[in-house]
């Protein structure tokens, strides 16, 4: 469930290539803005959208993400 009073501006500062919004069933999501992934990237691990539970479950995917972008 999402947490209220949760600021997504925060996600939004520390993600800045991501759009945010949380679900009525409470599930963070993220997708990436401006950007299409090539098939090469998405067979590399990398996700177009990706979802959570919390805002940490969030920060800690588009971590990963981040991760795997540099390496790709």
């Amino acid at each position: 469930m999402a947490q209220l009073g949760y600021d997504l501006g925060a996600l939004r500062v520390m993600f800045p290539g991501w759009s945010f919004f949380v679900s009525d069933e409470g599930v963070f999501y993220a997708t990436r803005r401006g950007a299409r992934l090539s098939y090469a990237e998405i067979a590399g691990g990398l996700h177009q959208t990706v979802s959570g539970d919390d805002p940490a479950t969030i920060a800690a995917v588009l971590q990963d993400q981040a991760g795997m972008a540099v390496m790709a």
